[in-house]
This record gives C-alpha cells, sequence and structure tokens, in this order.
C-alpha cells in the first residue's frame, strides 16, 4: 500500500517539528503581595524608561530599550563606530556565565549604563555593560515541575523596561515587577491558570503606561490571550481572548463585541477545541504602533492542531488563529485582523517577529505604514498598518502546502496538504515542517538599504490524523500521529540523510519588490537572530557557536568568532563612553535542541549560558567548551525484549519522551540521552524515576498518569536497543553526551509531556 521508503522519510522527516503556540486560560488573579521595593526617588538612573524615550528610541542608539530595539521593533541600531571596514578588529570584551544552561534566547536590554538579561527558568540578572560586572540577580524560584509544561524548552527571551522597574513574564505564568536598582520584587501578578498548562516565554513590552504579556501552550491544551496590567499597580487594564469561550458566551473583556460579530460564527459547537480551549496563544509578536494608537500581535497555532478533530463540524477559519491583530492600545478594543493561515492545521503560527516600516509603496514614491512578517507557513507578508489590508506577499522559502496567495492575501492551498487521514495518506510530506519557515528567531530591518533580514529554515512534515486521539488534560494534544511508518530500528545512513534535510539560510529580503536581494546558506535549519546596524553591518549567531558579521548590502562575510556554546538569541549593541559594544547570549537547547538537535552533527554540545560581549579591540576571552559533563556514549545494558514489547516501547517513548530526549531514542545533550543512562540497566531503577518520580525535585516528574509499569520496561527495552545501533549519532566529534548520573545536569532535566509522537515546537 504505501510506500516504503517513503513513509520512513515521511514519518522521520514528521519528527523533525517543533510545537508552537502557548496559550492562556482563565486566569486566577490574587492580589499582588506588597511592595518591597524603594520610592521613585531612589530609582533615578535605574531604567528610567518613559514612554517618550521608548518612542524616540532611535535617537539614542547609545541604549538597547526593547527586545527589539524600539516601537518599530526593527533591531536596527544607529550606532556606526564598528564598520564594514575595522569589523575585523572586533574582539572579545567580556564573558558573563549565567546560571543556567538550556536554551538561551535573550536578547540583553542596556539602559542607564546597565544591562539587564535573562535565562532558562525566567532568571533576571543586571550587569555592568562594560565589565560584565554582577550587580544583582533575581530567581523567581521556578517549581522545575512546571518543565512539563514547555513545549519549547524553559527559555526566556527577555525583559522590558519603565519606570524604574525591570518587567519579565515568569515560565510558570506570573508576571513580576521589579526594582531595577536592586532586583527586589515590587509587584507580582499570576496571569493565568497554573492549573492548566500555561508557560510565559516571550518579552513583556510597554506601552501607554501598561505592560502587555501574553503566554503559550497551546500543543498541551489551552485558550490564548493578550493581556495589558498598569505598570504600577499590576492591575489588569484589559484582556483580549483569541478564539471564542466554549460556549461562546461573553468573558467580560475587550474581545467581547468581536466575537458576537464575527469570530464565534467561524467555530463550531463541539470539538476537541472545547475541551482543549482552542489554542491561538500570544507567545512572541507584540507591537505597539504609536500613529495608530493601537497594539499589533501575532496568535498562535489551534488547539489541537489537526483542523478536523478542533472543530469537525464545518470548515470556519477559525479566527484568530495564526493572525495578526490590531486593538486599541488604551481599551484593547478590536481594530483590525489579517489571518495568515485559515483554520490552521500545521502549526503553522503567526506569533512570529512583526516589524513597523515606512515603505516607498506609491506610485509617486509616497511611503505606506505598513506591518511586516515572516510567519511560519512561508509566506512574506505586508499588510497596511491602520487597517491590515493586504498589500503583497510572497513565498521567502520552499514550499508545498499552497501554490500562493490570492488578491486578498489568503492561501490557495495544494489540496493534498489537508489529506491527513491514515487510510488515504498518499505519502504527501508537506513543507514547511511545524518548526516553520522561520520561527521565534528574530529577524532585522536596515531602513536606509530597504531589506529585510530573515532566519530561514527548510524542513518538511507529513502530517497524519492520530487515529488513537483522545484529549488528555495538560498533555499534548495535536492529534496528528508523528509516529506512523515510524521503524523499530532505522537504516543505517537515516540519521545522515535526516541531517543532510535539514537547511538553513540568512536571506535580505526586499519587501517592495517582495524577492530575495542576496542569501547566505547555512549548514544547520535552526540559525539565529539578527541585528542590523547603520554602518552597514548585519550580525548573526549560528547553531555551532560561530557569530557572524556580513555585508548588510550583499551578504559577504567580513568577520567571524567561535563562541562555544550555540549563539541563536537575537544580538544587540549599545554604547558606553562613546564605545560601542556587541553583545550576544549563548545556550543549546531550545525545541529543535531537545528534540531534533542531533540532526546537525557540529552543533556545538550543551554548556553554561554566557552573555558575550565584543568591542573593537577587546582583550577577553571566551573560555573553552567545558566538557566535564561529557561522557563516552557507551550503552549501560544487554539489549532484551521481544518484537512486540520494542514496538510498544517505541510507541511510548514517541508518545512521552522523544520531546525532550530526542526521537528515535537520539539525545542532542542538552537533557540526558537515555541510551547511556546507568538507570537503564536496571527495571527497579528505571521504575523509580519514570513511575515513581524519584528525581520530581530535579524536574523529571512522574509519568504514572500515563504510564503502567509494563510500559515503562518496554521503553526501557526500546532505549537500550537504539544504544545498540552502530550508526554515528553524535552531535559533535568525540562529544559524548551530558551524564545523567552528573547532579548539575539532572537539575536541568524537565520531561516531554505527553505527546503523539511530537518533538515540540520551537516557538515560545
Amino acid at each position: 500500500m504505501k510506500p516504503t521508503r517513503l513513509l520512513l522519510s515521511a514519518a522521520l522527516s514528521a519528527f523533525v517539528l517543533a510545537a508552537c503556540g502557548n496559550n492562556s486560560s482563565e486566569p486566577a488573579e490574587p492580589a499582588a503581595p506588597p511592595p518591597e521595593t524603594n520610592e521613585t526617588d531612589d530609582n533615578v538612573g535605574a531604567a528610567a524608561v518613559t514612554e517618550e524615550r521608548l518612542l524616540n528610541a532611535a535617537s539614542t542608539p547609545e541604549d538597547w530599550l526593547t527586545y527589539n530595539g524600539g516601537y518599530e521593533e526593527q533591531r536596527h541600531s544607529g550606532l556606526t563606530q564598528i564598520t564594514p571596514e575595522n569589523v575585523s578588529d572586533l574582539a572579545p570584551a567580556w564573558t558573563y556565565d549565567l546560571k543556567t544552561g538550556r536554551g538561551i534566547e535573550s536578547t540583553p536590554i542596556v539602559v542607564d549604563g546597565v544591562m539587564y538579561v535573562t535565562s532558562t527558568w525566567s532568571i533576571v540578572y543586571a550587569l555592568d555593560p562594560v565589565t560584565g560586572e554582577e550587580l544583582w540577580v533575581h530567581d523567581p524560584e521556578v517549581d522545575k515541575a512546571v518543565g512539563v509544561k514547555a513545549c519549547c524548552d524553559v527559555v526566556n527571551r527577555g525583559v522590558a523596561a519603565y519606570d524604574g522597574k525591570i518587567f519579565v513574564g515568569v515560565i510558570d505564568g506570573r508576571l513580576q515587577a521589579l526594582d531595577a536598582k536592586t532586583g527586589d520584587l515590587i509587584w507580582e501578578k499570576v496571569t493565568v491558570d497554573q492549573s492548566k498548562p500555561y508557560t510565559i516565554t516571550g518579552a513583556p513590552r510597554i506601552a501607554k503606561g501598561n505592560v502587555l504579556i501574553g503566554n503559550g501552550g497551546a500543543e498541551l491544551g489551552v485558550r490564548g490571550y493578550l493581556s495589558a496590567y498598569d505598570a504600577d499597580t499590576g492591575d489588569l487594564s484589559w484582556r483580549f481572548y483569541t478564539v471564542p469561550n466554549p460556549n461562546k458566551e461573553p468573558d467580560n473583556a475587550a474581545s467581547d463585541r468581536i466575537f458576537e460579530e464575527l469570530a464565534n460564527d467561524t467555530w463550531g459547537d463541539t470539538g476537541a477545541w472545547v475541551s482543549d480551549g482552542g489554542g491561538g496563544t500570544v507567545w512572541d509578536a507584540i507591537v505597539y504602533d504609536e500613529p495608530n494608537n493601537q497594539i499589533i500581535f501575532g496568535v498562535g497555532n489551534g488547539s489541537p492542531w489537526n483542523a478536523d478533530i478542533r472543530d469537525p463540524e464545518g470548515d470556519g477559519d477559525n479566527l484568530f488563529v495564526s493572525s495578526m491583530v490590531a486593538v486599541d492600545a488604551d481599551t484593547g478594543d478590536y481594530k483590525w485582523h489579517f489571518q495568515t493561515t485559515p483554520r490552521d492545521n500545521w502549526d503553522y503560527t503567526a506569533t512570529q517577529h512583526i516589524i513597523l516600516a515606512e515603505l516607498p509603496l506609491g506610485e509617486n514614491g509616497e511611503t505606506r505604514r505598513v506591518a511586516m512578517q515572516a510567519p511560519k507557513n512561508g509566506f512574506f507578508y505586508v499588510v497596511d498598518a491602520a487597517t491590515g489590508e493586504f498589500i503583497s506577499g510572497e513565498a521567502f522559502s520552499n514550499i508545498n502546502w499552497a501554490e500562493g496567495l490570492d488578491e486578498t492575501g489568503r492561501p490557495i492551498e495544494n489540496p493534498e496538504s489537508r489529506n491527513n487521514d491514515p487510510a488515504t495518506y498518499a505519502g504527501f510530506v508537506q513543507a514547511p515542517a511545524p518548526y516553520g519557515a522561520h520561527n521565534w528567531h528574530p529577524m532585522a530591518m536596515n531602513p536606509d538599504l530597504g531589506l529585510v533580514y530573515i532566519p530561514v529554515q527548510e524542513l518538511s512534515q507529513a502530517y497524519i490524523t492520530d487515529a488513537r486521539f483522545k484529549s488528555k488534560p495538560a498533555k499534548w494534544n495535536t492529534g496528528m500521529d508523528f509516529s506512523a511508518g515510524m521503524p523499530l530500528r532505522y537504516p543505517e545512513g537515516t540519521v545522515q540523510s535526516l541531517r543532510a534535510a535539514t537547511r538553513g539560510a540568512l536571506v535580505a529580503w526586499d519587501p517592495t519588490t517582495q524577492s530575495a536581494k542576496w542569501k547566505v546558506d547555512h549548514p544547520a535549519a535552526w540559525n539565529g537572530g539578527i541585528l542590523s546596524t547603520a554602518s552597514g553591518l548585519v550580525f548573526q549567531g549560528r547553531l555551532d557557536g560561530t557569530f557572524v558579521a556580513y555585508d548588510a548590502a550583499t551578504g559577504e562575510q567580513l568577520w567571524s568568532d567561535q563562541l562555544n556554546s550555540g549563539a541563536l538569541s537575537g544580538p544587540g549593541t549599545y554604547e558606553i563612553d562613546g564605545e560601542q559594544y556587541v553583545t550576544i547570549t549563548t545556550g543549546w537547547g531550545h525545541a529543535f535542541g531537545l528534540a531534533a538537535g542531533f540532526l546537525f552533527k557540529d552543533a556545538v554540545p550543551p554548556a553554561v549560558g554566557k552573555v558575550i560581549t565584543f568591542k573593537l579591540g577587546g582583550e577577553g576571552e571566551i573560555p573553552p567548551l567545558d566538557t566535564s559533563l561529557l561522557v563516552k556514549p557507551t550503552p549501560k545494558a544487554d539489549p532484551f525484549g521481544d518484537e512486540d514489547m520494542l514496538q510498544a516501547g517505541l510507541i511510548h517513548y514517541s508518545r512521552n519522551c522523544s520531546v525532550c530526549h530526542g526521537m528515535l531514542g537520539i539525545s542532542s545533550g542538552v537533557l540526558p540521552d537515555l541510551r547511556w543512562s546507568s538507570y537503564s540497566d536496571s527495571e527497579s531503577a528505571w521504575k523509580g524515576v519514570v513511575i515513581d518520580g524519584n528525581l520530581a525535585e530535579n524536574g523529571m516528574v512522574s509519568f504514572a498518569d500515563v504510564l503502567t509499569p509494563e510500559d515503562v520496561e518496554a521503553v526501557r527495552a526500546y532505549v537500550v536497543t537504539q544504544a545498540h545501533m552502530n550508526e554515528d549519532t553524535s552531535t559533535a566529534p568525540d562529544a559524548g553526551t551530558a551524564d545523567p548520573e552528573v547532579e548539575d545536569n539532572k537539575t536541568e532535566s524537565s520531561v516531554a509531556p505527553e505527546t503523539e509522537t511530537d518533538t515540540g515546537d520551537s516557538n515560545e
């Protein structure tokens, strides 16, 4: 029936995925704790950021005031001291070791002579930006068990600075306001229902005296929304839900009107969305458009992904999943929306970076204020910022799920892309995969050249309906079965073939002509965020630890250095006492690193995260990679179990373990590679971890609610079998993998939620 080779390719390609959205449900709103902080006078000179400063960020390029540099979110700096002519003299000025490893996605904020940066587990650091000296550290003391709710690693992209305070979204759903001078807690709000699988990974934004924050969790089943909290008191100012209330009744929220008028009718009355929340989380892009007094934000995928399971009654567009939405900045009232993927079926979120700009689009060269986005689905969109009217769109990556866009910007779908029925599936391997053609890694724009720089990735995926699907509270609920056709023993050459099929690129895109100006190919799909400077430079990190400066006009590589760790976060730049610095955070992990990082053989092995800062003529050093936690990949037990037991182990591993410990049983080393675990040599020790929860304090929670002791022993048999495969599956030459016996490594262990063989998304 189905060709084995094609199905194998489809199933394994499918594994190269990442889950995308994050959601929230009805939040519990406990009273804020009493302030533990200084009076306003004590904060003079410590993040004394006002709305006026934020509006005029371009005129003070010596600071880096927001996650993406300013309200336009262009990640473009006006600093010009470092140029194409002298960038070869760029060298490390200082490095700082963060308290955690795993995926580091934060861009440092630099304001009033202090750098503020975050790491995994939402820890906040204040550093001297000239020397790297630690000023204070705030640890929100997250219960590591919350890692089971994080689709895409326990990451955090950064903070917001305003009125003497530093604001951070905590992975467990809290929003905290800290004293910028001391790091003391001023106020805290729980923004989500913490009994549900919500997370926060994105950086807050500031607008009109409010702190804007979204959430994640759509893979596990939540309802998304964007909240605005008063920056001074922490009181909720307004909230906009992105999908309807399950009973389609009002929420007493800013979104009530538009749901009654429009969005409710795009959903049926039954289906898994009613129990799973519907998705639509707002986990990244949030932009304040001051001239139009509005907030434009990106909305994530539906929950479950599979639209036929999510909303089986009809073919409605399921607003506002996978859309850009604009609301009034003062009230949160709906203004417009543009849906990039109607009735999303594939985790094609529209949460990716949104840039505001003035483009020469008129017949006589008149400029038009636009919002631009390159979401997961592979099309680059330009829409009118004031109205959301579609202006233009074109594919910026290789795609086959759609044939193009119609005159309204609606995709012209390939009919094969919705054929998910396992009984009739014809082997259609879809591009892009759920990781997307572009993910969380921020773009940048050089307004002088009129180019947008996009970190592009090319991955494919087979989508097949999960015939065993049933809603599982706080577990993975995509409605897709990515284990279909997965071999118990993969053929020799499989890993090499998969590695060869994952590609990435840095693309300089002209949004006026909707075409690529230049392109630099990368050896790995997962490639880093971008920084643009007025001197004509573009900076980007890579998965192999290389940090590169390119000529912004031509793409010529002008400089590089080795950071000795994966470098995927967006770089930043600032100036102190007339000296320009370029800074980047490093750390290997993220959704791709946990689930499929082994697909890039030259990826740098896991290490403690760092802040690495450069300047011209710098005299610092980047420490070599610490390999003390790496062990020789050696099986700890002999193979055991018959074919039925091993097949059961494959299914249970795929559904419960692969998101964090890697597809095919192969870890990148960010979290323990179970093939080399000493626990694999003992049935009782293995059960003690997976069933009894002996490592729960380290984040490895019990799976007794979804696995029986027999299931767990089958998983052990499968893992041990995979350990005896002969193919080279290391992520770096002689690197080995992190030792699960080492306490520091175990402390970083979070466990994959139960999944239908999903491998996590790279979004939140």
